[in-house]
């Protein structure tokens, strides 16, 4: 399987006049995007990003051939001695531009994604990150992808671990600038792990900013996969920094359960419900033993009391994470400082 557009006739197969009046209507056409949003979410500050050639992305991935595929959906190359990830971003340049600015914008935090540098000369820009040799959360985490990769359950430190560092990361997003951005998408497909399982938050493809003095923003493209949907962004089309909070929730419980929230396999859900509905409603009862990812309980020299403690704060937490209402939700900050409490409990 390879990016069939950009090794198919569509682009190589074209006279080289052809090729290099195409390529520089591109580079133009997704400059001029890179530049506006540049101004408009930066303030045009320079920000060190490389621009590399359709060419040069071809050789470091042998023509995106299957063997450098990773994931289905970004490939493994090497340029200029070094591993890097290369990921295609597959039409709407608009989103691939915002996607770049705003990672290259969070660059300096250690729990996201660096980009390295981009091509500009496709219709659809290509990017350049650095390499996450550990590959996609999702594969450590959810039960069914677990037996499917083969790899051994992630132990309940690290899940929680990677809870409190990718919260942080978004409480940065949401703080640290003068408008703060909205993640729009926090799932565990947009976690990437390094060599030593460092989280890395990627994908700002739909993250949008909130106005100067105003406290939410109205999204105009639909967020048709209900992954993404929350309760106040199906009825008011509108988002705020608690919307990112309920995806937040939701990726606790599946850090929790090992459950994807819409691919449930272990849980006997309703195939109409969903895992936060589902946690919501057993909540009322005593029901930590049955939820909880059978993996964690089974971990060697971990038990007791305490590790009951975290389990079940860190479920309260997901809890007032996803409720309906965005006012009676924290903030990410304050979720950040829950996590680290939760981590300090000893397990005995």
């Amino acid at each position: 399987m390879r990016w069939s557009w950009f090794t198919s006739d569509h682009f190589f197969n074209k006279t080289r006049r052809q090729r290099k009046e195409r390529e520089e209507r591109a580079f133009y056409e997704n400059g001029s995007l890179l530049l506006e949003k540049l101004i408009v979410c930066c303030n045009a500050k320079p920000i060190p990003i490389r621009t590399f050639s359709p060419q040069q992305l071809l050789q470091a991935t042998k023509n995106f051939s299957f063997e450098h595929l990773v994931d289905n959906i970004w490939y493994k190359g090497s340029l200029e001695g070094r591993i890097v990830l290369i990921k295609p971003s597959y039409g709407w340049a608009d989103l691939a531009i915002n996607n770049l600015v705003i990672s290259a914008k969070m660059s300096g935090h250690s729990n996201v994604l660096k980009p390295i540098g981009c091509c500009l000369h496709t219709p659809s820009p290509i990017f350049v990150f650095e390499f996450p040799a550990n590959g996609v959360l999702a594969d450590r985490i959810y039960v069914s992808l677990v037996t499917i990769r083969q790899h051994q359950p992630m132990v309940w430190k690290r899940r929680l671990k990677i809870a409190r560092q990718i919260s942080h990361a978004i409480s940065y997003l949401h703080t640290a600038f003068p408008r703060p951005v909205i993640h729009m998408a926090i799932n565990m497909h947009c976690i990437l792990l390094d060599e030593h399982d460092v989280p890395k938050l990627s994908d700002f493809f739909f993250s949008v900013s909130i106005p100067e003095g105003e406290t939410d923003v109205e999204v105009y493209y639909s967020f048709r996969n209900r992954r993404f949907a929350v309760p106040e962004l199906k009825a008011t089309g509108k988002v705020t920094e608690k919307t990112d909070v309920h995806s937040f929730g939701r990726f606790l419980l599946e850090l929790l359960t090992g459950e994807d929230s819409y691919n449930i396999t272990r849980l006997k859900i309703d195939k109409d419900s969903s895992l936060v509905a589902y946690i919501h409603n057993r909540a009322q009862g005593s029901c930590i033993n049955e939820i909880v990812d059978p993996a964690i309980f089974a971990e060697d020299g971990e038990g007791g009391a305490t590790l009951e403690q975290q389990l079940q704060a860190f479920l309260d937490l997901a809890l007032t994470c996803t409720e309906e209402d965005p006012q009676t939700r924290p903030t990410m900050v304050d979720i950040t400082k829950q996590l680290r409490r939760i981590e300090r409990l000893r397990i005995i």
